[in-house]
């Protein structure tokens, strides 16, 4: 597959998870870039906003096999990752696998859980992987988890510790819709008969995969890597915060800026492509001084800063940013 054919089957899989969330393109092609980069989605944002439907709709357009935990407090790891149960049959213990076993996974309310479940679905992430009693159980591929949880919620829950939240490759949001768009909504709604939306499939896992290996393919200029050293070394210098971008983090901003050039049908990164996924990869990996927080200051803002401090380079591989002298 190459990089024309991946854009045509993002296009067709924007398109068609369009029809079922109401929400903006640039949200979407956020959650698409992480499952291009073979990362991992955090959506924190208000009930009602279609958090959940997203994460369905997107398995259902890729043709992956979906899963829905719902996190509670009394949830426990073996609730998520499975455990040994006896056969009395075969008079052996048989591994019964958990929800987690899925292609697409939907945390919902991963901040309602208790940190030791939290941390069972997190090490899965991490390691693609899941051990039980000694035996180790490969998920299967493709895996993506998108996580949610409601910004709300301030009382019963369980934040994500730092650390945790670095293991995400984005974490973004939907927000309320215009009004032109929530009306849309509601005729959709009138000219069906079920509460919910259906979605057509696009791919299968096995195309999933392929496109998943397009990213790896494109080319990644050295003022480019200049450019991605600067911002994640100007957020650890930056007063306001306590601990800055670290090199995991600078690694998934580059894989982030390679996919989202595959979805703008490029072969090669330009700035602009480490720019519009530069908050959603990097903002949740800051942690911000007390002071900063007092002022009421964003991890948002911070990144926002930091690239209007950085100077933009002006070439790319294969297309100047700028016309060359006397063209």
């Amino acid at each position: 597959m190459d990089v024309s054919d991946a854009c045509a089957d993002c296009d067709r899989i924007l398109d068609t998870v369009s029809e079922s969330v109401v929400a903006e393109r640039e949200f979407l092609e956020t959650v698409l870039t992480a499952v291009l980069a073979r990362g991992h989605v955090l959506i924190e944002d208000v009930p009602g906003t279609g958090k959940t439907l997203t994460a369905r709709s997107f398995a259902t357009a890729l043709g992956l096999s979906f899963s829905r935990v719902q996190f509670t407090p009394d949830l426990l790891p073996a609730d998520v990752t499975g455990t040994h149960v006896y056969r009395e049959g075969d008079g052996e213990f048989e591994f019964s696998a958990g929800p987690i076993f899925a292609n697409f996974v939907l945390a919902d309310e991963i901040n309602r859980a208790p940190p030791k479940t939290q941390a069972a679905l997190l090490e899965a992430m991490a390691e693609g992987q899941v051990t039980v009693d000694g035996d180790t159980h490969p998920l299967p591929e493709p895996f993506v988890v998108v996580a949610t949880q409601n910004r709300v919620e301030s009382e019963g829950v369980f934040p994500l510790p730092e650390a945790q939240r670095d293991r995400f490759l984005v974490k973004t949001s939907i927000g309320y819709p215009e009004a032109s768009a929530e009306k849309g909504l509601l005729r959709q709604r009138t000219e069906r008969e079920s509460q919910t939306p259906s979605t057509d499939g696009v791919l299968d896992p096995e195309g999933v995969r392929r496109l998943q290996s397009v990213p790896e393919r494109v080319t990644v200029d050295d003022d480019i890597l200049s450019y991605l050293i600067d911002i994640v070394h100007r957020t650890r210098q930056d007063a306001r915060t306590d601990v800055g971008v670290s090199p995991r983090g600078s690694q998934r901003l580059l894989e982030a800026a390679r996919s989202h050039a595959v979805i703008a049908g490029r072969e090669y990164v330009r700035p602009v492509d480490v720019q519009t996924v530069g908050e959603s990869v990097l903002a949740h990996r800051l942690v911000l001084t007390t002071d900063a927080t007092v002022d009421g200051t964003t991890a948002g803002d911070v990144v926002a800063d930091v690239f209007d401090s950085i100077a933009v380079p002006t070439v790319s591989p294969a297309a100047p940013e700028t016309p060359a002298a006397g063209e």
